[in-house]
This record gives structure tokens, sequence and C-alpha cells, in this order.
């Protein structure tokens, strides 16, 4: 699980759609590449940046859920509080549990 994590981290277009996320959890694609596109100025298809959603969601980043014929993508920041446990600074208390 970890491979994916840092692989989906890895790329910039990716971060930006989980910043992208995080200020506005679901979004169709529509929605998010028009933000890309605006707010980024990135000129990226709507093939690419599906893409882009498949390695975030495989990583378990990005969650979807089907409201009839619309997919919204939502955050899921679960996995980064799984490297945060991973790792922890001797001395530091855990991580507080925030409630979604």
């Amino acid at each position: 699980m970890a491979d994916e994590l840092f692989k989906a981290l890895a790329d910039s277009t990716r971060r930006i759609i989980l910043d992208e996320l995080t200020e506005k959890s679901g979004q169709t694609l529509f929605e998010i590449c028009s933000r890309l596109s605006m707010r980024h100025q990135l000129g990226i298809s709507r093939q690419g940046v599906s893409q882009h959603l498949a390695v975030l969601e495989a990583a378990g980043l990005v969650e979807t859920r089907r409201e009839g014929r619309y997919k919204f993508h939502d955050l899921n920041t679960a996995p980064l509080r799984q490297i945060v446990e991973r790792w922890p600074v001797p001395g530091t208390p855990p991580p507080e549990e925030s409630t979604p």
C-alpha cells in the first residue's frame, strides 16, 4: 500500500488535484478539470485527469461515489495517517483522531 501512496504523491499534478479536493470535496471530473485549467493553468485532458484520479484511487487517497449519472470524488486522508503512524517521532504525542 505504501508504494502506491508514494507513487501517487510523487506527481505534482496529483498533489494539485488533492489540494483541490481538500478545498472542495465531492467534485465531478468536469469540476476538477475546470479548476485545474482555470486556477492552475494546466492544459490536461479529461482523460489525463481521469488517469491521475485512478492512481489516487488505487492509493486510497480518493474515493468515488455515484449518484445517478454523476461520479463524485472525495478526499480520503486515512492512508496519510498510516504513514505518520508508521514512523512516529520519539517524544511526540500520537496524532489526534479527526472526525470526517
